[in-house]
């Protein structure tokens, strides 16, 4: 009959301890049991133990002792004791005699010396003992000393684990914080090794802590292992230590320097730094600054991840900050990139280069290198191309240059080839002496260098296309796996190829020897795969990109295995079947069956069968020595499973008459009446062993009905000497009380059987969120309403983010309460939690999913409180925003006060409010305040930010005091119409009396307005005039304090016209002038005049000179024959006169009798053999579509050109067409087959030469899809 399976429960009610001891003495290790007949096992490493002289086993009642003889070194291990499914597991620690540990120790020196190179001086003193007096350690020998004893490793404690705690020599240094041991200052030649060694105490910390090594003060050493570096780490769950190790190998001497290592664990963080030396270095000749940034590894060639320390020494402020700076989502406007990586450090420019999307480092790094060097000045260039242009793709780029002949001709190159004007995607333009190159719709293609050529000389450029920001369209899911299973962590990106970089616990995940992660890549999706998860891949995986990212968290548990069905009790008769069957979650799990602790062994009788889920013990023909408590061990687990076989020996004896029925019911093995418990949905079987002469009839009820077999779920039969009553999937309403009554002649029999059928919990209620905090909730429930007919033994609790659909399971043993506080959520992020009940039977469907709560906590207390402004009855408060603000933001701000030795705090007003300063009012004159402001949003008030001590409510006198700003401490100059607006802050209470006056005469409130207010006053002018110019002057008074400040005030207007223009002198070719002063200078000074001229014929002006600054010139280089007049503009800041002044009398330029004779000059040749400036260039095209050969040529007269094919003349064939454009020549072959390929020649023929020019093509045929699939 079924039995419900029961929750393990610790057997032990004293358990064995740890223990150390020296080696040959006697160790006892005891327990003892809840139950005086347990049995139990005693294990080494995993292992049995069985008794012998070494190891004496003893039990009495419920005591039990494990005796190890004589200990040795090799029995220093990990003990266990194992009773029913407890497991409890110990330690034995092994350590020496005081008199033999100097003798160890001394042993163990020479087994660490390494080349003769490292070896210390011989008579190196050793380390003296310390004082047992005192209680100080031995003081540690030099760090460079023992780093040579080992060659080159940091020192190792494990050499005087045998020492008292008191006696061991103390290596450490400062040992504050997380570092047990710190990494000590060493030595090396050049060509040694060397390793340092930091540990780390785990004990205390939640998670495997991040350890980081660096150079100097930045460079960080994790993306430098290769050839010449190496980290490692290991951890030791003895004695929870975690150790890392830099191994320096084949040392060179640009290693030598200081170095750092640091570690955090949460909000806990240590560092600690050492130095070292590197002994006959050599000097590195011809080093060069730029190796420490190009790629020279990407081979993967032996020197990959060679240290280059040298190249990287330059030491940035910025660089530090940079570093710590996550990369987010830009939210702000584009930012120049290239002006980023020109004033950026080398050491940055990979970091550059993969937030702002650009592919190309390499040629990055040798278009900086050129675009660094100092150009000299060009005779063909008025402006040059920039250095370099930055475009995102898709977009276009217009290119400008300014040439200073306006006729020469320009060509424009990409990476050193001439572009050709094809399409739209390039176009050329030229306006005057400008060239423009606009390239349409750029593509990662585009990024090149781009050179524009004037004759001999060029003009560089590059071109950097940036990809659009690559966001991430699916965020990873948090997952939890088992131990040993296989993770996957699967996002999508909005541009296929693109980069991405993951981290775990904000440290870079790089693929490593062990192939531990994985990383793939599927068009748009990126997977981290990590194969055979352990305890420590528990954390927060992030995947980044340059425009976003996404955190997922990976929880990790043990693999538990669960029993679905237990074995059970049996009670057979002889030369019956015995069938013992259990039923486990893991199907690869194998085990052991025991029959009275000794192992069981398949037999003709016994049989052992393991098929899937299910082991089964089948012992046919029972006999009475089968009896016994039989045990089903499954390997690899601290827990048994137990059931007893029961021999029922049933002896008739023949006696002629009848026998009365007789009901033979021993379920329990004691009484008749029994409860029989079974499982909702498993089958009930109720086997009766009946006697009687003759065989009686049977009939089974239920609450005094009869139940008979009606073909459906109940089946009622009977057999010799049995009878069996039968349910399939037994139901709820299957519980009962079932009577089975046996009659024959010769009487009858009854017997009631208590049947209850037991169900898993009915789920919980929706569970309701009390609280949350910054990365928790306190969730709360109601239990079942039918708890299965089994007490409720706890819940387990699932959470997911809303817009998932994976549930992760946050307790694998069922909790008790009702109330739990969930952990490890990401604040800001919506998530649901649901519930399960938990029986003895097993696990109810899960309950409804809590409403969607977000965890959020408090921010911090604002800062900066202070008092603004007080009078006699409001007072002004400030403060600055939060330094914590959370993913919740604020909701505003809640001020209160009280009076001082009170404690009733009193709202300021009602609500909150989004400022950081306010005025409260109607407070009582003369009172001794305090006041205190609070941050609040969805998660409550923050600590509140309160005054360091009550104030007074009294307004404070104040001296006046006018601050006049910077700009107006000089005369403010205006021009006619504008405007003129003073804003003339000052303080001063009470609220002082303001005066304004002008050149001392009261304003005209017509043409000025004044504003006052508690802190400033406002001079408005609307439209200025020239009468408004003068010294303004404010005067502040309180009582009989004043204060006093001016400003000067000019308003310019255009001068008047110069005065009296005459012409003083003509003589040749040139005119003197004279004028004077204009009347009118606009209230500030003349800065010069303008002259022109005009021939009176024409009457068109033309400038002479201007800005001229003295009141007479001379004009020359005038036109004989010509009569001119002039005029003259005065000019002063604001501009020129309106008006020029013109002169009276006019300049006639007299002729003399000069004939000119032309030269004469003998016509040019300009003639010229046929030239082609650029070649043909080899083809391969494919067939079937159109291809052109192309090149240039030029000669005078224009050259006759004829197309050649294998020396065969083409001109005549309607496959080809041949075009000639301003020296350029195309031929175009219209859809080729592979019969046209071979050699084509171009030949240019004209009166003073020929010249030929020749390519090969080549025809490739098309690919089908038919071939694809071959």
């Amino acid at each position: 009959m079924p039995e419900p399976t029961k929750k393990a429960v610790s057997a032990f009610i004293k358990k064995p301890k740890c223990q150390t001891a020296e080696v040959g003495a006697t160790v006892v290790f005891e327990a003892e049991t809840e139950k005086a007949d347990a049995r139990v096992r005693w294990q080494r490493d995993a292992k049995d133990i069985t008794a012998s002289d070494k190891y004496v086993i003893s039990a009495e009642g419920n005591k039990h002792s494990l005796t190890i003889n004589n200990v040795a070194p090799e029995d220093a291990a990990g003990y266990a004791i194992i009773a029913g499914a407890s497991k409890v597991k110990f330690e034995l620690k092994i350590t020496e005699a005081e008199g033999k540990a100097p003798a160890k120790t001394a042993a163990k020196a020479p087994a660490k010396e390494t080349p003769s190179d490292a070896v210390p001086p011989a008579d190196a003193p050793p380390a003296a003992p310390a004082d047992a007096s005192s209680g100080a350690p031995a003081e540690a020998p030099a760090a460079p000393a023992q780093a040579s004893e080992t060659n080159g490793h940091a020192p190792d404690n494990g050499a005087h684990d045998g020492l008292p705690e008191s006696h061991q020599p103390d290596t450490r240094q400062d040992l504050t914080g997380l570092f047990t041991e710190k990494p000590q200052s060493g030595e090396v030649n050049v060509g040694g090794n060397i390793t340092f060694v930091a540990k780390v105490c785990g004990e205390s910390l939640l998670k495997k802590p991040t350890i980081r090594w660096f150079k100097g003060k930045w460079m960080d050493l994790a993306s430098k292992s290769g050839k010449h570096l190496q980290l490692k780490e290991h951890y030791d769950r003895n004695t929870k230590i975690y150790t890392f190790e830099m191994h320096i190998i084949a040392a060179k001497a640009n290693f030598a320097g200081g170095y750092r290592c640091e570690v955090t664990s949460r909000d806990k963080f240590d560092s600690c730094n050492f130095e070292l030396t590197v002994h006959e270095a050599q000097t590195v000749e011809g080093l060069d600054i730029r190796a420490a940034f190009r790629r020279t590894s990407t081979d993967g060639g032996e020197d990959s991840g060679e240290l280059d320390f040298s190249a990287l020494l330059k030491k940035r402020d910025s660089f530090l900050k940079s570093s710590q700076r996550m990369v987010q989502v830009s939210t702000e406007p584009d930012v120049d990139v290239w002006e980023i990586l020109h004033n950026a450090p080398p050491s940055e420019y990979e970091k550059i280069a993969f937030q702002y999307g650009i592919t190309d480092l390499r040629g990055m790094l040798k278009r900086l290198k050129k675009m660094k060097k100092e150009e000299k000045k060009s005779a063909a260039f008025l402006k040059k191309l920039d250095p370099a242009y930055q475009i995102e793709k898709g977009h276009k780029i217009k290119m400008q240059i300014e040439v200073a002949n306006p006729d020469a001709e320009v060509k424009w190159l990409k990476n050193g080839q001439e572009i050709q004007p094809t399409g739209s995607k390039y176009i050329f333009e030229s306006i005057g002496n400008k060239r423009f190159l606009t390239i349409n719709n750029c593509s990662l293609a585009d990024d090149a260098a781009y050179t524009c050529m004037v004759g001999d000389e060029k003009s560089f450029t590059e071109l950097f296309v940036k990809e659009p920001p690559v966001l991430i369209v699916r965020n990873l899911e948090d997952q939890m796996v088992m131990k040993g299973e296989r993770v996957e962590f699967e996002c999508e990106v909005s541009e296929e190829g693109a980069q991405v970089k993951w981290e775990k616990d904000g440290v870079e995940l790089t693929r490593d020897e062990s192939f531990k992660y994985r990383f793939k890549k599927d068009g748009c999706k990126h997977v981290l795969i990590i194969n055979e998860a352990t305890k420590e891949d528990s954390g927060h995986y992030r995947v980044k990109t340059n425009g976003g990212q996404s955190l997922a968290e990976l929880l990790v548990q043990e693999k538990d295995l669960e029993v679905y069905q237990s074995i059970a009790d049996l009670t057979v008769k002889a030369k019956d079947q015995a069938v013992f069957k259990c039923e486990v979650s893991d199907e690869n799990v194998k085990g052991v069956w025991y029959k009275n602790g000794v192992e069981v062994k398949a037999d003709a009788r016994t049989h052992i069968t393991h098929i899937g889920r299910i082991h089964k013990l089948t012992i046919d023909d029972v006999r009475p020595e089968d009896e016994g408590d039989y045990t089903f061990v499954p390997e690899g687990y601290a827990f048994n499973l137990s059931a007893k076989l029961n021999f029922l020996e049933v002896k008739i004896d023949y006696v002629p008459r009848q026998d009365p029925p007789k009901i033979h019911l021993d379920c329990m093995g004691k009484t008749a009446d029994s409860t029989i418990l079974v499982v909702a949905g498993n089958k009930l079987r109720l086997d009766v062993p009946i006697t009687g002469d003759p065989a009686p009839t049977v009939v089974w009820t239920k609450a005094e009905k009869v139940v008979t077999d009606s073909g459906g779920r109940v089946h009622v039969e009977s057999t010799k000497g049995h009878c069996i009553f039968t349910i399939e999937g037994a139901e709820r309403q299957d519980e009962g009380v079932y009577s089975v009554i046996v009659r024959n002649p010769a009487g009858e029999d009854t017997a009631d059987i208590n049947v209850k059928v037991v169900d898993v919990p009915d789920p919980p209620q929706a569970p309701r969120i009390l609280s949350v905090g910054e990365d928790s909730c306190v969730v709360q429930w109601d239990p079942p309403l039918f708890d299965g007919g089994q007490p409720v033994l706890g819940y387990v609790l699932e959470r997911k983010k809303k817009k998932s659909y994976r549930w992760m399971r946050l307790n694998f043993d069922p909790y008790k309460e009702t109330t739990y506080e969930a952990k490890r959520m990401i604040e800001g992020m919506a998530y649901e939690m649901r519930v399960y009940a938990v029986n003895a039977i097993g696990m109810s469907r899960p309950s409804a999913a809590s409403e969607p709560f977000v965890p959020v906590a408090p921010s911090s207390e604002p800062i900066g409180l202070c008092v603004d402004d007080i009078s006699d009855t409001t007072i002004s408060l400030k403060w600055r925003t939060p330094e914590k603000v959370g993913s919740a933001g604020i909701d505003g701000y809640g001020v209160e006060y009280c009076k001082e030795g009170t404690d009733e705090w009193i709202p300021a007003f009602e609500g909150l409010t989004e400022r950081t300063s306010v005025i409260i009012r109607d407070l009582p004159t003369g009172e001794r305040m305090q006041f205190r402001v609070r941050a609040f949003n969805v998660a409550g008030p923050s600590p509140p930010a309160t005054l360091p001590q009550a104030i007074t409510i009294r307004e404070i006198m104040q001296r006046p005091k006018i601050w006049i700003p910077r700009n107006l401490r000089q005369t403010l100059i205006k021009k006619v119409g504008e405007t003129v607006n003073l804003v003339i802050p000052f303080q001063g209470k009470p609220r002082p009396k303001l005066t304004w006056t002008k050149n001392g005469e009261p304003l005209d409130p017509k043409q000025v307005s004044v504003r006052n207010s508690d802190t400033d006053s406002i001079l408005f002018i609307r439209k200025t005039e020239r009468k408004d110019s003068g010294v303004y002057e404010l005067q502040v008074q309180i009582e009989n304090v004043e204060d006093k400040a001016s400003v000067t005030i000019q308003i310019v207007d255009l001068p008047g016209a110069p005065q009296n223009l005459k012409v003083a002198d003509v003589w040749g070719f040139n005119v003197a002038l004279e004028w004077k002063l204009p009347k009118d200078n606009g209230n500030c000074d003349i800065i010069g005049y303008t002259i022109q001229k005009a021939d009176k014929k024409t009457m068109e002006w033309y400038t002479v000179f201007e800005q001229y600054r003295r009141t007479n010139c001379v004009v020359s280089d005038l036109i004989m024959g010509n009569e001119y007049i002039f005029r003259v503009f005065s000019m002063n800041m604001v501009g020129l006169s309106t008006e020029p002044c013109l002169s009276k009398d006019s300049a006639y330029i007299q002729k003399t009798g000069i004939m000119y004779k032309p030269p004469s000059y003998k016509d040019h040749d300009f003639s010229e053999a046929p030239k082609f400036t650029r070649p043909l260039v080899n083809r391969s095209v494919i067939s079937g579509y159109n291809a052109t050969l192309s090149c240039s040529v030029r000669g005078i007269p224009k050259p006759k050109i004829t197309w050649y094919k294998n020396k065969m003349d083409i001109s005549n064939e309607a496959k080809y067409r041949m075009f000639s454009e301003q020296g350029v020549l195309t031929l175009e072959i219209r859809k080729p087959c592979p019969f046209d390929g071979g050699v084509y020649t171009c030949k240019a023929v004209n009166a003073s030469g020929e010249d030929t020019v020749e390519c090969k093509l080549e025809v490739r045929s098309q690919i089908t899809k038919e071939d694809l699939k071959k």
